[in-house]
């Protein structure tokens, strides 16, 4: 979900949108071929590109903890106040997903497409590196914006027990159940990158309501998740060993799990024969 590169490859994405757009509901095959030929171009993307949109990105997810702090600070402390202040944590995914940012939870699906179609080392290593330098660049950017938010006297003390009490829940837990709430957030969030294509004017919505039970159910996710227990390492809540091993380990393999096996595989597995099918066609099988 970024930049386009390259004329050939545009120009090929323009031609699926087209076809996406022209017959309303896309079958599963077509929504496959978006995303996979999606994935394709970001696989071949400069390191350095990708790099800096994944920082753009960690920095951006913060909104995530900063405006439901916001909204619980300012609100009663009521039953529906957190379904309400809970919205806010959609903010920071609709500024990194329309912003065409490189976030580590969307690489479970777009490029792992590229992968089942054309499953040789090259591919497999294309898609290790694209992991690699996302999740660097994504928690790397975390660290940081956690440290200003929690040194930089931008807040208020209500907003920072307020980002206190959010956070808290990000290594409430032991590590299968982290790993396990984290399979429920990796599995929701590739849902929304393997709809999306096929919403249209719809996109924004169902971003919001997506992210937003993620939050409501309490799951975690490993960039949004970041920013939060950074923030309790650095105001000294946590230890970066309770970062790594309450929150980090579980919550990378459930969301891995959540996005390659139950989306990404599942999903390529129903349109695997017409997959197939175009190979043999095409003389690549």
């Amino acid at each position: 979900m970024s930049e386009r590169d390259g004329d050939a490859g545009a120009d090929e994405r323009e031609a699926l949108d087209a076809t996406v757009r022209s017959i309303g509901r896309p079958d599963a095959y077509i929504l496959h071929e978006v995303i996979r030929r999606n994935g394709d171009q970001e696989l071949r993307r400069h390191g350095g590109a990708l790099f800096l949109s994944a920082f753009s990105a960690g920095l951006s997810i913060a909104l995530s903890m900063i405006v439901p702090g916001a909204l619980k600070a300012h609100l009663p402390a009521a039953e529906w106040a957190k379904a309400l202040s809970s919205m806010g944590y959609a903010v920071g995914f609709l500024v990194v997903i329309l912003g065409r940012q490189q976030l580590f939870t969307e690489n479970t699906i777009t490029p792992v497409l590229p992968l089942l179609h054309d499953r040789t080392p090259k591919t497999a290593w294309r898609l290790a590196r694209l992991w690699a330098i996302v999740l660097a660049g994504n928690i790397l950017a975390t660290a940081a914006v956690a440290a200003v938010i929690a040194y930089a006297g931008a807040f208020p003390p209500e907003l920072h027990a307020a980002f206190a009490e959010i956070s808290h829940l990000t290594i409430a837990f032991d590590f299968w159940p982290t790993c396990v709430k984290a399979i429920f957030a990796g599995w929701i969030i590739a849902l929304m990158v393997w709809i999306l294509p096929a919403t249209g004017t719809a996109a924004t919505l169902v971003i919001v309501l997506m992210t937003w039970l993620v939050a409501l159910c309490g799951l975690e996710h490993i960039v949004a998740g970041s920013v939060e227990a950074f923030y309790l390492v650095m105001t000294g809540a946590a230890s970066l060993h309770d970062y790594a091993f309450r929150f980090f380990v579980p919550t990378l393999l459930g969301n891995v799990f959540g996005g390659v096996a139950l989306v990404a595989v599942l999903n390529f597995g129903q349109v695997a024969p017409e997959v197939e099918e175009g190979k043999e066609a095409d003389g690549k099988a």
